[in-house]
């Protein structure tokens, strides 16, 4: 029979093991057999608040938590921060217990340890002091407060709250309260106002997810309000992320002055009868603002040919009542002479006649000169650089200004990552006060290039041109040079003066350009019409010069085939709730 008996004995002692299983589990338990708090609230709004919690343990435990919300939303997309500090945790004998403070997400989250957590009763009492919780209203102040938290896993046997206000307070109280899951709208509570205390006590056991919350209405003037500077502080408190364009501007400001400044000029402007020597027109406009605009470069068409490089032959043609004005280029000099050039003209010419031609139209340029562009651009900064009129060029300026980008979003960033500012719970603030200091750091990016003493004396002298200019008298432009209109002319052109330069020399010049060919002959030269002539033909330069291809959407690489009114259980400020381990 031993063969029978064996296969008996295996189930026998699996049922002894599942039945041991729900003893082990049912041995360990824990619930609350009463919360009550006691509430002093301040003359200035200051709430003390004393939990008292006595909790029954079945079964070896360690000790609670306990999780008190903070973090709550705030007005117009705004956060609010419960300023809220622990002060004591004792075991209700004055006996101080251990525990561990921190934040963790919305909450202040407490781990308390309890001695003798074992098949006993024990009493927790917790004192925390909150500097804003008082509600402010226009026409009455409230503390609504969720007294127990509807967080917690447990039942809570009975829960009571008494609340201590100013003897100003009396006859200045109204209450209510409510019970139930977040969210409830049951009264199942006794309130009682007497002079100038409110006790609150819920009807009925609370079970697990179930809380006490109190409404206390205060008619104002009962306690004195906080004055604008503290509310001030209370929102820079619960939104950080309102520094952030202050912080932006001090930080683009140290760099500004530490390295973005332009050092003294050491004379004043003066009219300057000629341009600075050994700057061509491009570098002259790009100094005078750090930066390369389209007129620079189209300026130096006009200087290429006023210094004998390139003849500039206008044509126009018409297609029915449509007419179409072009330009032709020819190459006077050989391109070997173009070491004479500064870099970027000889860039110019290389990319206009290319292949060894000696003229080129203007509409050819089309879909292929704009590869030069930016080529040219980085060759008249590094011009200027290079005749040291820079300290801080307008390309290290950049990386001053990356560099203050980094540094005015490093402190947030971090701040946010760490946990000690919730950056993220604001975010209208979070993108009105981010696009404010993205203007505050664009509007130093604008200056953030330092010239050198030689830079400044140049631009100087760039003004006293620009000056010379703009003011000139007849009696003075007869007794210069002949050649002093065109000369000047592509200064003036990138300067975007050159109407006024013009029309200075109106009845003065009576010869046109030898290096410029209009589509009639010309019967009397007037230099206002030819700087009209030669804007229109930067205009179309520049629209010639910048234009590329354009990429299609369409078409096949294989061709053609393929945050309320009313009130409820859990409303208000306080809460939370906790657990066991």
């Amino acid at each position: 029979m031993p063969t029978a008996i064996r296969p008996l004995r295996v189930p026998a002692y699996l049922l002894l093991l599942v039945l041991a299983f729900p003893f082990s589990a049912s041995a360990r338990e824990w619930h609350i057999q009463r919360f009550a708090s006691n509430m002093t609230v301040a003359q200035d709004g200051t709430l003390t608040v004393r939990e008292h919690l006595m909790i029954y343990f079945n079964g070896a435990y360690h000790g609670i938590y306990r999780d008190i919300p903070i973090q709550y939303p705030g007005p117009r997309g705004s956060n609010y921060t419960l300023l809220l500090a622990v002060t004591g945790v004792t075991d209700g004998y004055g006996h101080s217990l251990k525990y561990e403070s921190g934040v963790t997400g919305d909450y202040r989250h407490l781990k308390i340890y309890i001695p003798g957590a074992e098949d006993a009763s024990r009493l927790v009492e917790i004192t925390y002091v909150v500097r804003n919780a008082v509600r402010w209203f226009d026409d009455h102040d409230e503390l609504y407060w969720n007294v127990t938290g509807n967080d917690w896993p447990v039942p809570i046997d009975d829960a009571v709250t008494t609340i201590l206000f100013p003897p100003g307070a009396v006859n200045n109280l109204r209450a209510q309260a409510f019970t139930g899951s977040y969210g409830s709208v049951s009264q199942d509570a006794t309130v009682a106002v007497n002079g100038n205390t409110v006790t609150v006590e819920a009807n009925q056991p609370l079970s697990m997810r179930e809380g006490l919350t109190a409404d206390i209405y205060i008619s104002k003037g009962v306690l004195t309000q906080p004055s604008r500077f503290t509310f001030a502080l209370w929102f820079l408190r619960s939104n950080p992320i309102v520094l952030l364009p202050l912080w932006a501007f001090l930080v683009m400001f140290f760099f500004w002055w530490t390295k973005g400044r332009d050092p003294r000029p050491d004379l004043s402007v003066a009219p300057m009868y000629e341009p600075p020597k050994d700057m061509t027109p491009a570098e002259v406009g790009s100094l005078l603002d750090d930066s390369v605009h389209p007129r620079d470069i189209t300026s130096t068409l006009v200087d290429l040919a006023v210094r004998g490089y390139l003849k500039i032959e206008e044509t126009e043609s018409k297609v029915l009542v449509f007419s179409h004005r072009d330009y032709t280029f020819h190459l006077l000099k050989p391109q070997t002479t173009s070491d004479q050039l500064e870099a970027h003209e000889r860039l110019m010419l290389n990319h206009m006649f290319e292949g060894g031609a000696t003229q080129i139209r203007l509409s050819e340029l089309r879909n292929h000169f704009y590869v030069a562009i930016p080529t040219i651009k980085e060759d008249i900064l590094a011009e200027l650089k290079g005749k040291g009129m820079y300290t801080v060029d307008p390309d290290s300026a950049h990386a001053y200004v990356l560099a203050g980008v980094v540094l005015t979003a490093l402190p947030f960033v971090i701040a946010q990552a760490a946990g000690w500012a919730k950056l993220l719970d604001s975010v209208v603030l979070l993108i009105v006060c981010s696009l404010v200091a993205l203007v505050i750091v664009f509007l130093f990016a604008r200056i953030m290039s330092a010239k050198s003493p030689k830079g400044v004396r140049t631009k100087i002298e760039i003004l006293g041109l620009q000056e010379f200019i703009s003011r000139v008298d007849a009696d003075r432009l007869k007794r210069m040079p002949p050649d002093t209109f065109e000369k000047i002319l592509p200064y003036a052109m990138a300067l975007g003066i050159e109407n006024r330069w013009a029309k200075a020399f109106q009845g003065i010049v009576q010869n046109p350009p030898t290096w410029y060919v209009g589509p009639t002959p010309y019967v009397g030269f007037n230099p206002i019409f030819f700087a009209g002539s030669m804007h229109a033909m930067a205009m179309d330069a520049h629209q010639a010069f910048v234009a590329a291809p354009r990429a299609s959407s369409t078409g096949s690489g294989w061709g053609g085939g393929g945050f309320s009114g009313g009130g409820f259980s859990g409303g208000g400020f306080g809460g939370g709730g906790g657990g066991a381990f």
